[in-house]
């Protein structure tokens, strides 16, 4: 199958995507999904919290609303003793059976892939899908596991000390940000 990367950036990346350049890239995307799953009946998840926004958005713009559920792999994480938990934690919610079914998986940021890695495990212990494809809006590479997406709206070639944050849910906003080595701290840039 062929992988959809919709747009490629390098140094000439905006700072910041405002609500109406993310929704083209996020009908690109609808576009991309109808084509890949023509003729099946897949299933939605999109992965907390940033996810979840592009899924929501992403299931909109479909001309025939997929079954949306969402994923909180947090305690999937193999970074789990060094990271650890954020003060909240929302619940999974997969309001279908994962069984046998075509599962879109979608992100906001694709970075190292142990995200997702985290997601598809959780995933496995709600059944045994099909398949998974997975739909993201920004790809930044970094990649420490051998994950990409199917469905990409924008690549981006970001140095270690940058990363891309996604506001929502309404309006979507994503900028980049500056992680300060010192203290770990991130800014805007």
């Amino acid at each position: 199958m062929r992988a959809w990367h919709l747009w490629i950036a390098f140094l000439e990346s905006p700072l910041s995507w405002d609500e109406q350049q993310l929704q083209t890239h996020l009908d690109t995307m609808a576009v991309a999904v109808a084509e890949r799953f023509a003729g099946q009946a897949p299933l939605l998840v999109g992965i907390e919290s940033g996810g979840a926004w592009v899924a929501e958005a992403l299931n909109a713009k479909l001309e025939t609303p997929l079954p949306l559920g969402t994923l909180n792999p947090a305690f999937y994480r193999d970074d789990f003793d060094t990271r650890g938990l954020k003060a909240t934690v929302t619940p999974s919610k997969l309001p279908f059976e994962v069984d046998g079914q075509h599962i879109v998986l979608v992100d906001d940021v694709l970075m190292t892939g142990r995200t997702i890695r985290a997601a598809m495990n959780e995933l496995f212990d709600f059944g045994r899908p099909a398949s998974i494809s997975l739909v993201v809006l920004f790809d930044i590479g970094h990649r420490e596991l051998p994950i990409r997406a199917d469905i990409c709206g924008e690549t981006l070639a970001l140095p270690p000390h940058q990363r891309v944050e996604l506001r929502g849910p309404s309006p979507l906003i994503a900028e980049i940000r500056e992680l300060v080595a010192e203290d770990n701290r991130e800014t805007r840039s």
